[in-house]
């Protein structure tokens, strides 16, 4: 099965950019693929369409369903099994903060919320705690932004997201109006 040349740019780029979201570049081009296709795909699908072994799109497989990210379907009488991404494209973006979160904050927030109890034993130590706290404490809130976002709904996410620039708006328009601008010299 050949892709059009807009799928196949999509699916290109993907790959490249799986590698700096936490997948490899099969992978990241096997979702790519997923989430514009017209149709769910099965496996040997998915390895012809992207000229991958069969193992490598097995194993990609696996990995996108432990982060959530893939529907699974059956069809009467085929007993295999095709895939796609969620149709609610904030829906996939919730999951993948949720994910990233559980991979990489949480782990993060453990190992500093150890180190943070320890006493330390020299002024090097007491400095490098002072550091490890902010750091927790900015992480921390993070989490806690990522745990609310995520349980929003969709419709919710993206009343949200149309705010975009202007939610930080109020609070320039705040500082406008307590005069912060000029006497910081901003105007």
């Amino acid at each position: 099965m050949k892709l059009s040349m807009k799928i196949e740019a999509f699916v290109s780029h993907f790959g490249e950019m799986g590698s700096r979201w936490g997948f490899n570049r099969t992978i990241g081009q096997m979702y790519a693929l997923l989430m514009v296709y017209n149709r769910p795909l099965n496996a040997d699908e998915l390895s012809e369409m992207l000229s991958v072994s069969r193992s490598n799109v097995s194993m990609g497989l696996k990995e996108l369903h432990s982060w959530r990210l893939l529907k699974v379907t059956h069809y009467p009488g085929d007993r295999k099994e095709y895939y796609r991404a969620p149709d609610d494209i904030l829906e996939v973006a919730r999951i993948v903060l949720e994910e990233r979160h559980k991979r990489e904050l949480a782990p993060t927030l453990t190992m500093l919320r150890g180190e943070i109890m320890r006493e330390p034993v020299s002024e090097e130590g007491k400095h490098a705690q002072k550091r490890m706290t902010e750091i927790y404490e900015l992480i921390d809130s993070m989490s806690k932004v990522v745990d609310e976002v995520a349980g929003l709904s969709s419709a919710d996410l993206a009343k949200i997201m149309k705010l975009g620039s202007g939610a930080a708006s109020v609070f320039t328009l705040k500082d406008r109006l307590l005069g912060k601008n000029k006497a910081e010299g901003k105007e």
